[in-house]
């Protein structure tokens, strides 16, 4: 009886983040569309959306693993790239086949990454399994850097300096070293961001819902104790690694798409920090406050361009004082004891109305 209990009220929560995310969709949606919202504000539609993927997916490694990982733009340049150069090959194709093989293969191509790094690193814990990933996300910046990709009629050609990419008749550069990707097709859309993260929800939250959900948890709360019981400490580990690298490598594939232009500095130390700051700031494991922090964080500096000079400086303060709210017992207790308080007046009135 309790465990249905427990199952029922994980679907309730479950469907009240779904409900949440739409309803947020459809009101920016309705407010874009009658020129509500500044220029500035409507092309940080798609960015926002490829950062809350993010923020879900680096969620499942740190808050639901329970591993400390600072290569997560690792992933999403992996995407990134590889998106573009397949959205590239299959020009005169149609928009949305090119944007959906484009997200399925720089998803898998993420993962294979994931792989290849999980496979040694995961063996670490703690900064250890820091420094490594942080060291991953360098590597993978500056191979993109040295990386040269054209297609011609006669096929796909990858080399190593401008000089060795030989292209024919026709032929166009997708990847250009260090310039990074020039003319990229548009197809990302605010839409296309709303289904990605519904998907991103969907996988997360039944992951974590699953026997393999709390497998996973119950490696990052005691380790021996789930070694002892014959948890396979790998398999789990891998499995939750694997799911985030996907994830962040779709979400690259959306936001690389939203610019004509990107380039490999755009996925460096600084946006593994930006996202695990939204991860941090919306709690450990805690799903809707990683949606809520990284919208608010992200339109934040783009509202106080009114204070120009010193708008990074009020936007450091802003983030001091939210971890200091947050980690702060008697404020908590104050909003847990007035949540309670409205929660018990919406309750008596469904009771009086029945």
């Amino acid at each position: 009886m309790e465990k249905k209990l427990k199952l029922s009220a994980a679907a309730k929560s479950n469907t009240i983040t779904y409900s949440m995310v739409t309803v947020a969709f459809i009101l920016i949606y309705l407010l874009d569309m009658m020129d509500v919202l500044s220029n500035s504000l409507s092309g940080q539609l798609v960015p926002i959306c490829a950062y809350i993927v993010m923020a879900l997916s680096l969620n499942l490694t740190v808050g639901v693993l329970g591993e400390l990982s600072l290569g997560h733009a690792g992933f999403m340049s992996v995407g990134a790239f590889v998106g573009v150069v397949v959205a590239g090959c299959m020009d005169g194709s149609p928009d949305i086949l090119r944007f959906i093989v484009s997200m399925i293969v720089g998803g898998v191509f993420a993962g294979i990454a994931g792989l290849v790094i999980g496979v040694p690193v995961l063996r670490l814990r703690g900064d250890y399994l820091a420094i490594v990933t942080l060291a991953f996300g360098e590597i993978i910046k500056d191979i993109i850097n040295c990386l040269y990709v054209g297609v011609d009629a006669s096929g796909l050609k990858i080399a190593g300096s401008a000089e060795a990419l030989v292209l024919g008749e026709g032929g166009k550069v997708l990847i250009n070293g260090p310039i990074g990707a020039a003319n990229v097709p548009k197809l990302s859309s605010f839409f296309a961001g709303f289904i990605l993260i519904m998907l991103t929800l969907f996988v997360v939250l039944n992951l974590i819902n699953s026997r393999a959900g709390r497998a996973i948890m119950a490696l990052r709360d005691n380790r021996i104790a789930a070694e002892s019981v014959g948890i396979p400490v790998t398999k789990y580990k891998l499995m939750a690694f694997i799911t985030s690298a996907v994830l962040a490598g779709m979400a690259g594939v959306l936001f690389s798409m939203n610019f004509s232009t990107i380039v490999a500095s755009k996925f460096d130390f600084n946006q593994s920090i930006l996202v695990l700051m939204f991860v941090v700031l919306g709690g450990m494991g805690n799903m809707r406050g990683s949606i809520i922090a990284a919208t608010v964080l992200t339109v934040l500096p783009e509202l106080m361009r009114a204070f120009e000079d010193f708008r990074m400086l009020l936007y450091s303060v802003v983030l001091i004082l939210v971890m200091i709210g947050t980690n702060n017992a008697k404020l908590k207790a104050m909003i847990g004891k007035y949540t309670g308080k409205i929660t018990a007046v919406f309750k008596k009135r469904k009771g009086e109305t029945k």
